[in-house]
């Protein structure tokens, strides 16, 4: 309390005893798999490996470089945005090693019967360069061609730049380029008799990207998978992201699929292992699981029944894998099969957009599927469905639809997607939002405030139609009083509040009893 000295009027700002509460993100996924390149924004990480943050498909191409063959991840990214997701942590794994060769490029020139009159290498091996090529103004006494002005970039830096170049002469570009620079060397590849007195300009001006040989691939296990929370790499490296609320890794197939066709389906389970684990882990993030591609239904059963034996409530599976566009063109495929889970994340995030988290995210279209892998029937559903596998079933003018809101839980309580995931949000709001009650004075002024604080946002989540009753009695309770809090409770120097709340649950079988009214004579 301050103390007063002077006679006069004091104003006191008297904190609120209630607080209000903002509902933690539920829909930040993460995707951890191979990508084209490494990133470069951070020198710390030339490698890449720890977790990036991206907002939009253009920012994880200028990132990662965008679609390539080999990789399953950039299509997963591009359908999670597709979607409607909006934010997403890519976590790279290195599945290629550099070929350990320095880059070589030919200079065209201007004039076609000149071929290719200046080569340009790398000094260093798997250098990532571009070469500029412009030319430079002329003085109006100049005899023969005009000089010419090398750029050198790297990761999109410019790093040298040679200016009044020539081929031959004082100015000459592999004697001036040759002995200052230390990314590239040039050779001149004319003859020495070459006249080039009616040349305006020999070297063709524009941007060209040195070639570099092709990565070596690499073998990746169930561990480089998994990862390290202490280097920051793989499924563990998303300790760091603590709004992660999702996390999908869609490179699986690409890293189990074996020489002649088949998958390794202890490296499958393993990596699902590792990823539901991680999830349950931390508690407000749920894994999405794709089963191995080409099985029939009887199979992903028969999958998931005797080998899987998956059993968490933090993780869902869906199936079929679906089809989608081929943007890279590989074989000469126009389409290709990928697993859904990252369209099938982005239908999460739209859905928590649109209705909630409590909505279930089913009975909703996909977009950017063209078919699913394989069609099946509501019989065969019937089997998949009591097991926790979600179908993704196409429904005619109705679109390809996600038909299934299940988890992998055998526990009823947590059955539903949206059940866990709305407890997720709940529990990481009230463990950021009550920090400020930590070392406050445990008497009844701080439960008082708690139960308000805790009241008025479970009463908002009731009103938004997130919790199941016709009253706020019926939805939800908040208990934080002398019953929870005994002296030696609080002596141990606790704060205990109980809360309960009644999660809708989705409407999964909708049925219509349907008679005969017959109408009897008076």
């Amino acid at each position: 309390m301050p103390t007063y000295t002077a006679p006069g009027v004091y104003v006191e700002e008297v904190p609120s005893s209630q607080k209000v509460l903002a509902s933690a993100p539920t829909a930040v996924a993460a995707f951890v798999g191979f990508t084209a390149r490494a990133p470069h924004d951070d020198p710390s990480d030339p490698q890449g490996l720890a977790p990036r943050l991206v907002t939009s498909w253009t920012q994880f191409e200028n990132l990662y470089g965008g679609f390539v063959e080999g990789a399953v991840l950039p299509l997963s990214v591009h359908g999670f945005f597709l979607n409607g997701g909006t934010a997403a942590y890519i976590v790279r794994v290195p599945h290629v090693e550099p070929a350990g060769e320095s880059s070589r490029l030919a200079l065209p020139a201007t004039d076609r019967s000149l071929g290719l009159p200046v080569a340009v290498t790398s000094v260093e091996p798997d250098a990532d360069l571009t070469v500029t090529v412009t030319t430079d103004e002329a003085p109006e006494d100049l005899e023969g061609p005009a000089p010419f002005t090398l750029r050198i970039v790297e990761n999109g830096v410019e790093v040298e730049s040679f200016g009044d170049l020539t081929l031959g002469g004082p100015r000459d570009a592999a004697t001036v380029v040759n002995a200052t620079s230390t990314k590239v060397k040039i050779e001149i590849l004319l003859e020495e008799d070459t006249d080039l007195s009616a040349q305006l300009e020999v070297l063709r001006p524009g941007a060209y990207t040195l070639a570099k040989a092709d990565p070596i691939p690499v073998a990746v296990t169930g561990r480089r998978f998994a990862g390290s929370e202490t280097a920051r790499s793989g499924i563990n490296g998303l300790s760091i992201a603590e709004d992660v609320t999702i996390v999908v890794v869609p490179d699986l197939v690409t890293a189990a699929s074996r020489a002649d066709g088949t998958v390794d389906l202890d490296l499958w389970k393993a990596v699902q292992t590792s990823l539901v684990a991680h999830c349950e882990n931390h508690p407000n993030r749920m894994a999405l699981l794709d089963p191995p591609p080409g099985l029939t239904p009887q199979q992903v059963k028969e999958w998931r029944s005797e080998v899987a034996q998956y059993d968490s409530a933090f993780a869902a599976m869906y199936y079929p894998w679906i089809t989608v566009e081929n943007p890279t063109g590989g074989a000469g495929a126009t389409t290709v099969s990928i697993p859904a889970s990252g369209h099938v994340a982005g239908l999460w995030a739209r859905t928590d957009d649109t209705r909630g988290v409590w909505k279930a995210p089913a009975n909703d279209t996909l977009r950017g599927v063209l078919d699913v892998e394989r069609a099946i029937t509501q019989t065969e559903q019937g089997f998949l469905n009591p097991i926790g596998i979600n179908a993704i079933r196409p429904f005619g003018t109705r679109g390809i639809r996600v038909w299934g809101a299940r988890t992998l839980a055998s526990d009823t309580d947590w059955q539903y997607v949206n059940v866990r995931r709305l407890f997720n949000m709940i529990e990481s709001t009230i463990l950021e939002g009550t920090q400020w009650a930590v070392f406050e004075p445990n008497d009844v002024k701080l439960w008082e405030g708690v139960n308000r604080t805790l009241s008025g946002y479970l009463h908002g989540l009731w009103k938004a139609g997130a919790l199941f009753g016709s009253s706020p009695q019926q939805a939800y309770f908040v208990k934080c009083d002398e019953t929870t809090n005994t002296p030696e409770s609080i002596d141990a120097g606790k704060l205990v509040v109980e809360v309960g709340i009644a999660p809708v649950k989705p409407a999964e079988f909708v049925v219509f009893r349907i008679s005969q009214n017959k109408n009897s004579a008076a």
